[in-house]
């Protein structure tokens, strides 16, 4: 029993690494346009997000991969996570000081997001979630990770039209829950 869980798990490292090192150059792209949009570099670097997204996917033992699609989903709420928990870090360190803004801006955030903006964001991503896990996703993929329709399409097997209407949806929600005080 012992042989077959490490020939899964060996399995399953492959698996990774191959999708890692295919998808390399546009996790790079990704983290690039997450972090640099605004022409403005800030202390996380496109580098050490994409080896913290290496890490943080080789290390998950509940990520087994199945196809380049199941891997972009799972790279950008990895993706999500690290910016959200980097904003918290620093905003903890600082305490109170000064936000300095992360610029994060798809067709959700026309201007420069900052700091605690993300954070509002991720805690309206999970009210969303818990109404519908779908949309969500599909935020995780355009807003943290930049992907563009046909990307996300592509990614969850679904047709471009359905993820601008669940993209239009999604924003609707998010901006009624972000509107909230």
């Amino acid at each position: 029993m012992e042989s077959t869980d490490e020939a899964l798990r060996a399995e399953r490292s492959r698996r990774i690494e191959e999708l890692i090192a295919a998808n390399y150059a546009d996790l790079r792209r990704i983290a690039h346009a997450r972090l640099f949009q605004s022409g403005r570099k800030t202390l996380l670097q496109t580098s050490d997000l994409v080896s913290e997204t290496y890490l943080r996917l080789a290390a998950a033992a509940s990520f087994d991969p199945q196809d380049r699609a199941h891997f972009l989903a799972y790279a950008a709420r990895t993706i999500r996570s690290i910016i959200v928990d980097y904003i918290r870090e620093r905003s903890a360190q600082r305490r109170g000081g000064d936000v300095e803004q992360v610029t994060l801006v798809t067709e959700l955030a026309a201007a420069p997001v900052g700091e605690q903006e993300v954070l509002r964001i991720d805690g309206a991503l999970e009210e969303l979630r818990q109404l519908d896990p779908h949309l969500a996703r599909v935020v995780e993929m355009r807003f943290f990770a930049g992907l563009t329709e046909q990307e996300v399409a592509a990614a969850l097997g679904v047709t471009d039209r359905t993820v601008r209407r669940q993209w239009e949806k999604a924003r609707r929600l998010l901006a009624t829950v972000l509107a909230d005080p």
